[in-house]
């Protein structure tokens, strides 16, 4: 198989993993097939969402295993087609959440997925996004602006690691395709965001 083919194969698989409906089927376990997360509070497949559904330890349970997409997602890209493999993979599981076939291409909006591809593709920013999302949503008190603070930091942090060659722990060589997995996670991120703002939508 040749190595662009690879990398195909890695991006549809992170594609099919970032499609996993981690919100929908916790949601209907813990109401026993009563509740569709979607037709619920903000009608959002996200985590906060179904903490004001269903309760905040459900709605963990989903954050758990919407980030548990991205790292498996970064984690099988890199044993299927190595660095760019584990970019591609990543960014894909982004999208698949974000824009999952099956639901008509109607997901959540991507921020937990894209914070456990952290762990495998871009370790340093685990800990860095993690923390300025955090101190961002208590300061500012609203999630768009948290967010566009949070990429924003994520883009330029992915500029930095490879102008500056800069160690990525046991995350791929920092290269042109972390710029593209940054540059296009968090255009999907922000871009539902925005739709969620438009539509009048703030929960995750």
């Amino acid at each position: 198989m040749s190595d662009v083919a690879e990398v195909i194969v890695a991006g549809l698989v992170g594609y099919v993993v970032g499609m996993f409906p981690s919100a929908d089927v916790v949601t209907r376990v813990a109401t026993r097939g009563q509740v569709d997360i979607r037709g619920s509070g903000s009608g959002n497949p996200g985590g906060l969402n179904a903490m004001r559904v269903v309760g905040r330890k459900w709605g963990l349970v989903v954050i758990v295993l919407d980030a548990a997409k991205g790292a498996l997602a970064g984690l099988l890209g890199i044993v299927i087609a190595g660095d760019a493999g584990a970019y591609t993979a990543a960014t894909a599981a982004i999208a698949g959440h974000c824009f999952p076939a099956w639901a008509r291409f109607r997901g959540g909006k991507g921020v937990a997925a894209a914070g456990g591809s952290f762990a495998t593709v871009f370790p340093p920013m685990f800990v860095i996004g993690g923390l300025v999302a955090g101190t961002s949503s208590l300061v500012t008190k609203n999630s768009e602006l948290a967010m566009w603070i949070t990429c924003t930091v994520w883009v330029v942090g992915a500029l930095v690691w490879v102008v500056a060659d800069l160690p990525n722990a046991w995350g791929p060589a920092p290269d042109a395709g972390m710029l593209v997995y940054s540059g296009v996670g968090a255009a999907m991120i922000l871009g539902k965001f925005r739709a969620a703002a438009r539509a009048g939508v703030q929960a995750l």
